[in-house]
């Protein structure tokens, strides 16, 4: 099943600001040794859309793992981005034992193919989370073999889902662009001032203007809208973003016992009200316009962004002196 199976319903967008990562992108300086890296990015068509959750225990890494469970099994190819050092990362989530990682492939101890996991039908997993945070220390030649292992890793992939990492710190989001952000936020008291503090930081900080929002561990879609409706309505008054709900995720017993078993949910409990309701996430998710759709390359735009991140210290006081 290919995405265009599902009906387009294009959700609003907001444009883009100025400054934030656009002015980052027209100062910054992409050395020429990236030029077969941009050629090898020139193929890539995947949708990528990066998950987040402001802490931990809200729920971002299950819903990352489910919506790669059904895509998966609806026949894409999935590629998951795991960002996360915690014990409740993707690989822990679904028992799967990491010996080695993107670092071990940028150091030339193994190649990517070596530290790819593999999750069920179509779903493939890359631990990312000390490559990632790394890279400063890198050197030219260790930035450069990550980042055409991640292309390599990536190409022929329909969907690149990133689990990003939590507390605002994830290098993957705040590279995310204009690329679907998905901010996962359950309706506890906590729960929503710490989303709202991490979308205020990010729309201050990273120039971004629209997200996706999940409500997570809600009794009823009538709560799950209450508590999005206050967001999106503060968000637009004070930080002029626009938020786009994508569903909620119903108080499921079962998504406990999955997690024990070491499986996701719509595998273990397939007909659960939060099983049907990562479903419809997940053609929601498909569903919304891209700029890929439009031939841009989402995942190549990404990685630009990354090998400007990635430049060493010494090589940019080079470039000021």
């Amino acid at each position: 099943m290919r995405s265009d199976d599902f009906t387009n319903t294009p959700s609003p967008q907001s444009s883009p600001v100025n400054g934030g990562g656009g002015k980052r992108e027209r100062q910054s300086y992409i050395p020429d040794q990236a030029a077969g890296l941009r050629r090898l990015l020139a193929r890539s068509t995947a949708r990528v859309v990066t998950v987040v959750g402001a802490r931990d225990g809200l729920g971002a890494t299950s819903i990352v793992v489910n919506l790669a469970a059904v895509l998966g099994s609806s026949g894409k190819d999935v590629l998951v981005l795991d960002e996360n050092l915690s014990h409740d990362n993707v690989a822990n989530t679904l028992a799967l034992k990491v010996r080695h990682d993107l670092l071990n492939v940028a150091h030339g101890e193994r190649t990517w193919q070596d530290v790819i996991l593999r999750a069920g039908e179509g779903v493939r997993i890359l631990p990312v989370a000390r490559a990632i945070q790394s890279l400063p220390r890198l050197d030219e030649m260790q930035r450069e073999r990550l980042l055409e292992s991640l292309s390599a890793a990536a190409r022929d992939m329909d969907v690149v889902l990133v689990d990003a990492a939590r507390d605002g710190h994830s290098v993957c989001a705040s590279l995310s662009g204009d690329e679907p952000l998905l901010l996962v936020l359950n309706a506890t008291a906590s729960g929503i001032t710490e989303s709202y503090a991490l979308l205020k930081q990010m729309a201050m900080h990273n120039g971004r203007q629209a997200f996706d929002i999940v409500v997570n561990k809600v009794a009823s879609e009538r709560e799950a809208l209450a508590v999005f409706d206050n967001m999106a309505g503060v968000a637009r008054r004070h930080l002029q973003v626009h938020l786009e709900y994508l569903g909620h995720i119903p108080v499921d017993e079962k998504l406990k016992r999955a997690t024990q078993l070491g499986r996701p949910l719509i595998e273990a409990f397939p007909a659960t009200p939060a099983s049907y309701a990562m479903r419809e996430i997940a053609q929601g998710l498909l569903r919304a316009p891209s700029a890929t759709d439009a031939g841009h390359d989402a995942l190549g735009s990404v990685m630009q962004r990354l090998m400007r991140q990635a430049r060493p210290a010494n090589n940019r006081m080079a470039t000021i002196t």
